[in-house]
């Protein structure tokens, strides 16, 4: 198991206020290799519900090399998966948001960036994944400009997102729905 310390994603985190006086929390697990099938890796992540002052509790966020592509699902909780694409120049040309309760999916499309929230102040996620043993991520873009274009954050008690200042230009966010179940073939995660 690998666990994600606070102090590996000080420089993605929206309230820097947090960051200054917090200890060096557990914010997530990963489980890499649990199960391997037809050429492709299953992992299991565990976000638990901690609050990173304002924001909610979120993975890194990377890219993926080439065009792989991956495949997620709730297991238990609740996640919402922000996608954002780079164009040509490196800015952002597209970004949306696919909230998805237990047994839901969604498929990472090639060249999108990824983060995964936790929207819950009490309740952990636990997801899986799969993806082929050959997906490299990267999580350059997403260091280099403090997070993902946007930030999740409980505000006044009233969950909302936020702009991250850091991007030239970001599209509005939009929304898109899961999908109900897994594919039956998963072919399509193997090839880059």
């Amino acid at each position: 198991m690998e666990i994600r310390y606070l102090k590996d994603m000080l420089n993605v985190l929206a309230d820097k206020n947090f960051v200054k006086s917090a200890n060096n929390l557990e914010l997530y697990y990963m489980n890499r290799g649990v199960e391997e099938k037809n050429g492709l890796r299953y992992d299991v992540t565990i976000v638990p519900a901690v609050m990173l002052g304002k924001e909610f509790n979120k993975t890194k966020g990377h890219y993926h090399f080439q065009n792989w592509q991956e495949i997620y699902t709730v297991l238990e909780g609740q996640a919402i998966y922000l996608m954002q694409k780079r164009n040509v120049s490196g800015e952002i040309s597209d970004v949306y948001a696919v909230k998805t309760e237990k047994g839901e999916s969604i498929i990472i499309p090639p060249g999108y960036g990824h983060v995964t929230i936790n929207p819950s102040e009490t309740n952990a996620l636990k997801m899986s994944n799969w993806i082929s043993p050959d997906c490299k991520s990267d999580y350059s873009d997403f260091e280099k400009f403090g997070g993902a274009c946007y930030y999740y954050i409980l505000e006044n008690g009233e969950a909302k997102w936020i702009k991250n200042k850091n991007y030239k230009s970001t599209p509005e966010l939009r929304f898109e729905e899961p999908l109900k179940s897994l594919p039956e073939n998963l072919d399509f995660l193997k090839h880059g």
